[in-house]
């Protein structure tokens, strides 16, 4: 991310409030186009991805999580006149009442776990086959964000999800 001056306005904005939200759903995909599995917790592997989860064996890729904002997968309804559910974009998580976009290039925390968001999360042209006609287009903007774990642990549905303002965390003394 391109250095501010510090006292910019749009620095003061940037690091203005965000959140917090909600974890709603957990996704993870053992294979590719396999069926997702919808657990309640999921364990959080740092450096590497996310336990059950294919792109797990991807050590220190800019991929290990993906998240979408629930508000997004309205939008994407809405654009393509039908239901969407999580399932058909294969995203790991869900949030609520968090605007996702808020956060790139930025630490984020979900439970114990410390993610990186480390960039956009582009439609595929599998959307064309999940959704239908319009499909890739209908995410582009709104796929939400690839992730990286810094810290591990288990992240449960209805965690709090926020930005990690001061990290790392001061040493114990």
């Amino acid at each position: 991310m391109q250095s501010l001056p510090h006292q910019s306005i749009l620095a003061k904005l940037l690091a203005g409030p965000v959140g917090p939200g909600r974890l709603t759903w957990i996704g993870l995909r053992p294979s590719r186009k396999a069926p997702m599995l919808t657990p309640a917790s999921a364990l959080f592997v740092a450096g590497q991805g996310i336990e059950g989860d294919r792109y797990k064996t991807q050590r220190n890729g800019p991929r290990q999580v993906t998240l979408i904002a629930a508000e997004d997968l309205a939008a994407i309804a809405s654009f393509m006149g039908r239901d969407v559910s999580p399932e058909l974009l294969r995203r790991n998580l869900v949030t609520s009442r968090l605007n996702l976009n808020a956060l790139k290039e930025r630490r984020i925390l979900i439970g114990e776990v410390v993610l990186e968001a480390s960039g956009e999360c582009a439609p595929c042209s599998q959307m064309e086959a999940n959704l239908g006609p319009g499909g890739y287009n209908a995410v582009r903007g709104r796929g939400g964000l690839t992730a990286r774990i810094i810290t591990g642990g288990e992240v449960r549905l209805g965690d709090a999800i926020e930005r990690v303002e001061n990290w790392p965390p001061p040493a114990a003394t």
